[in-house]
C-alpha cells in the first residue's frame, strides 16, 4: 500500500487503520508513518489557517503491522491563535504512541531571524544509496531513498558526531506537493546517528521525538532530494541525543528535529 493510501485511509476512518507488513521496521512499523497517521487525525480537527508548528511524540510500544489500530484524536485548547491537540495511537486495547501537536496562525511581529544556510555537500548523483535489501534493511525503505553525504552508514565503527546526506520517496510515489505527512517520513527514515559508532548490528529505535516545522513551508516534491543532517549531542547507557534538521532542494530550512533514542549495543 502507498504512502499517500494509508494518509487517506485514516483521514477517511481513523478508528480503524492497518499498516500492511511492508511498512515494517523490525517487530514495529515505521514511526514516520505512525506520527503523520497521527498528525493526519489531529489535523483533521483542527481550524482552517492553523499550520502544524511542533509536535512531541512518544512511541510507548511498537504498532504492530496488519493489526488495526484507532487514531484518537482531541482538541486539548483552541485559543485566538493557537490550537493544542493531542492523539492517542491504541492497538490491541493499549496504547502504542501518543502525539502533542500545536497548530499556530500566523501573526505580527517585529521579530525576523533567517535561517542559518544548509551545509554544502556532494549531489545526490554522487552520494551513496542505502539500497532496499530484504530482510537486511527494514522492510520500509523499500519506499524511501536515502544517499549518505556526511559521516558514514550504520555499523562501521566511525565515531563522527555528524550523519546524513539526501532523502526522498522512491519512484513508487506519485510525484506531487510534500505535506507535513511526507516530511514526517523523510526525516525519521534516517537511522538513529549513533549506530555508525557501533562495529557490528544491533537494533536501535525512537524513544522520543520532537519536531518543529517552518511556517509557510517551502514547496518541496515528493521525488525531490532533500538535504538531512543530524548530530548527536550526547550519548551514553543505551540512549543517545540526537538533534537534526531538513532542507529543500534549495536550501530553505523545512524542519527542526530532537530524538531521544536507544540502542542496544
Amino acid at each position: 500500500m502507498k504512502f499517500s493510501q494509508l494518509i487517506q485511509a485514516v483521514r477517511s476512518n481513523p478508528d480503524e487503520v492497518v499498516v500492511p507488513s511492508a511498512w515494517a521496521q523490525g517487530r514495529a512499523s515505521f514511526g514516520g508513518l505512525v506520527a503523520a497517521l497521527a498528525y493526519e487525525a489531529m489535523s483533521a480537527k483542527v481550524s482552517e489557517g492553523r499550520p502544524v508548528r511542533s509536535l512531541a511524540i512518544t512511541f510507548v510500544g511498537p504498532l504492530e503491522a496488519e493489526v488495526p489500530a484507532s487514531f484518537e484524536a482531541e482538541v486539548l485548547r483552541e485559543g485566538r491563535a493557537v490550537s493544542q491537540m493531542f492523539c492517542r495511537a491504541v492497538q490491541n486495547g493499549q496504547t502504542v504512541a501518543v502525539v502533542q501537536g500545536s497548530f499556530g496562525a500566523s501573526r505580527e511581529s517585529a521579530i525576523d531571524v533567517q535561517a542559518d544556510p544548509a551545509p554544502v555537500i556532494k549531489p545526490a548523483e554522487e552520494c551513496q544509496e542505502l539500497p532496499f535489501l530484504r530482510g537486511v534493511t527494514p522492510d520500509f525503505t523499500r519506499f524511501l531513498a536515502m544517499r549518505w553525504g556526511i559521516g558514514s552508514m550504520p555499523f562501521t565503527n566511525n565515531p563522527a558526531r555528524e550523519m546524513g546526506g539526501w532523502v526522498r520517496f522512491r519512484g513508487e510515489v506519485e510525484d506531487e506537493p510534500a505535506g507535513i505527512a511526507h516530511l514526517l517520513a523523510l526525516v525519521d527514515a534516517w537511522p538513529p546517528a549513533v549506530l555508525p559508532h557501533l562495529r557490528s548490528p544491533a537494533p536501535g529505535s525512537s524513544l522520543t521525538w520532537t519536531i518543529e516545522f517552518v511556517q509557510p513551508l517551502p514547496t518541496v516534491g515528493t521525488l525531490d532530494w532533500c538535504l538531512y543532517r543530524a548530530e548527536i549531542d550526547h550519548a551514553r547507557d543505551g540512549y543517545g541525543h540526537v538533534s537534526a534538521r531538513l532542507w529543500s532542494p534549495s536550501g530553505e530550512l523545512v524542519a527542526l528535529s530532537r530524538q531521544t533514542v536507544t540502542v542496544f549495543g
